[in-house]
């Protein structure tokens, strides 16, 4: 494809920005377009007087090789570090060391710092929420957003967020609009916490197998969150799911006591809490699509929930977009 094309992308966060850098660098002309006044999607951070706290994706993994490739620039410009926390997990046989010893890295120093590194050169529109794609008659489309304003025109559009808001973007590519309507995403909460003494234990993070809590880690632990003993508590699905209405003061005093419960020690009272509800928080299934495309509309579709939900799949699955509309005339 040797003409230089305008495409938008939807989302900006990890998959929408892999697709954008990728497609940028072939020649192209793209811009993104996200609801949030940031980037990033669930690498969300919180910056506070207390430190910096992870509220989405807890760190990540490489494991195919062209990531890995693309971790060593990513390491070299600090974007990311290494984390090597004491790991250990709880089940119904109490609290106990992990076997698990994979590499795991987090965005330095949190974990959206890594996508504003990877925004550099790229054009993002922030706070605007895109509604509606509407075709034209040359064959290029516009984006509608929620304050009926209109951008564009676009020679292709990358729709790069979770699958439930997919879905209507994607309502002129019928068949997308329905593989997208299959993906259930499940919701989370998170619990932030700050105390003014470090807690006496060695857990830096833990894997939990019972009761309403998935994950807990010591944010603290983490390169360049030190500011204050800092924790990150996030629930399990299902007791998201049972849980989703319900006030966040009561979420906070449950996932509390259930953090109290899994270190084994009376915690003390707080200097800083914050609740925070995700409403697609993982896929709740394994889908192996890749990424979708109606590459005779100019529509394609990507993001964690077509290649099975972990933070490296969210960013291979946005290459796999742009190969795919690269490949196509």
């Amino acid at each position: 494809m040797s003409q230089s094309l305008n495409i938008a992308i939807i989302g900006a966060g990890l998959s929408g920005i892999s697709a954008a850098r990728s497609l940028a660098a072939a020649g192209h002309a793209v811009v993104l377009f996200d609801k949030s006044r940031g980037s990033g999607g669930r690498l969300s951070s919180k910056r506070t007087e207390f430190g910096n706290f992870d509220l989405g994706a807890q760190y990540f993994t490489a494991r195919d090789h062209g990531f890995r490739q693309e971790l060593k620039t990513w390491l070299d410009a600090r974007y990311v570090e290494e984390w090597t926390p004491n790991l250990y997990q709880y089940d119904q046989n109490g609290l106990q060391l992990s076997a698990d010893n994979q590499q795991r890295f987090v965005g330095y120093p949190r974990m959206t710092a890594w996508s504003r590194g990877l925004l550099e050169g790229l054009e993002l529109v922030s706070s605007t929420r895109i509604e509606k794609l509407q075709a034209q008659d040359d064959g290029q489309w516009l984006l509608l957003d929620d304050q009926q304003q209109t951008h564009g025109p676009f020679a292709r559009v990358v729709v790069a967020t979770p699958a439930p808001q997919a879905v209507p973007l994607l309502a002129p590519a019928s068949q997308l609009a329905q593989a997208a309507s299959q993906v259930e995403m499940l919701p989370g909460w998170t619990l932030a916490l700050s105390f003014a003494e470090p807690l006496d234990t060695q857990v830096d993070a833990c894997f939990v197998r019972q009761g309403p809590i998935d994950w807990i880690s010591r944010n603290s632990s983490k390169p360049g969150r030190e500011q204050s003993d800092s924790w990150v508590i996030q629930s399990t699905p299902a007791w998201a799911q049972e849980h989703l209405d319900t006030d966040k003061d009561s979420i906070a005093g449950s996932l509390q006591a259930a953090f109290s419960e899994v270190l084994g020690i009376k915690v003390p009272a707080t200097q800083f809490s914050h609740v925070h509800r995700w409403l697609y928080a993982r896929p709740g299934q394994q889908c192996e699509w890749g990424a979708l495309a109606a590459p005779e509309l100019g529509l394609y579709a990507c993001g964690d929930w077509c290649l099975g939900g972990r933070v490296e799949n969210a960013w291979l699955s946005g290459q796999q977009a742009a190969r795919t509309l690269l490949s196509k005339p």
